[in-house]
């Protein structure tokens, strides 16, 4: 009896199987360790990583369009001191007018609405007409009317 001869007892083990899919063993495909060989496993791109890391700036919601008012809806802000500067004393005062002295400008060929507001000093007479009440402020009635003028909605 030589040694190439001699048969073994028990046979030889088969390594054990692991995951799924036959043929495909230890890593089953998968090649990695950790998150990457997990089931359902899906990384972030780079560039979300960087995006997630800047702060915040809060307020800038998806409602904030909805409280503010466009600009072209905004009402032009018109001073006394303006009209002091551009009409003469008795001149009357329409959205023409200012248009044509060129103290507002018409917004996409439309008339924009207009405030006009009591900052300043007023001494000329002057007629306010074409003006929704709402659009003369309290101060600057009250301005014009003592300096002998008036404001009236048609």
């Amino acid at each position: 009896m030589q040694i190439h001869n001699i048969k073994r007892v028990h046979p030889n083990k088969e390594s054990r199987r692991v995951g799924r899919g036959g043929v495909h063993g230890k890593t089953s495909g998968r090649g990695t360790k950790g998150q990457n060989s997990r089931s359902g496993h899906r990384k972030r791109p780079e560039m979300r990583d960087i995006i997630k890391k800047l702060p915040k700036k809060r307020g800038y919601g998806k409602n904030r369009a909805r409280s503010v008012v466009p600009l072209d809806l905004r009402p032009v802000v018109v001073n006394v001191t303006l009209l002091e500067k551009n009409f003469e004393n008795g001149a009357s005062v329409t959205l023409a007018s200012l248009v044509e002295k060129k103290v507002i400008k018409a917004q996409k060929g439309k008339m924009p609405t207009v405030k006009i507001l009591g900052n300043g000093e007023l001494t000329k007479k002057l007629i306010l007409s074409g003006f929704r009440t709402s659009a003369v402020s309290a101060s600057a009635k009250a301005k014009i009317e003592k300096a002998g003028g008036s404001v009236s909605e048609k």
